[in-house]
């Protein structure tokens, strides 16, 4: 196998496993701590939002860019930032609870996946 082959390989396992094995992840994550059924409708769109917040972390370690984890991060924020603010505007929202624990779940997990596929793409090379 040439070494551009195990290259493409190593990225496309790399970027599926930081996708969808974070995505259980963070779901234990937030059922360890959040018990109860989760309320619906709150934070809609989350499991897409954080599967995609996944690749470009992983991606963007990847390609040695770990500055495009600030942008995803401040996109996320900003574009959440109504919806929790909406909920409980006078107090703290079990929302917002919710949305720190699962990003912070979910960044560290891109991070880390990015980070151990630098590492196996430095042994290829």
């Amino acid at each position: 196998m040439s070494s551009t082959t195990a290259t493409v390989l190593i990225v496309l396992a790399v970027l599926a496993v930081s996708v969808l094995v974070g995505r259980i992840l963070v779901w234990g994550v937030l059922r360890r701590v959040e018990p109860g059924p989760a309320v619906p409708g709150v934070l809609r769109g989350g499991a897409w939002i954080g599967m995609l917040e996944r690749l470009a972390i992983t991606g963007s370690v990847l390609v040695s860019f770990p500055e495009a984890v600030a942008v995803v991060l401040a996109v996320k924020g900003l574009g959440r930032y109504p919806e929790l603010r909406e909920a409980h505007p006078d107090r703290r929202s079990p929302a917002a609870e919710r949305f720190i624990i699962g990003t912070l779940a979910s960044y560290s997990w891109a991070g880390l996946c990015g980070v151990v596929g630098t590492l196996l793409l430095g042994k290829v090379s």
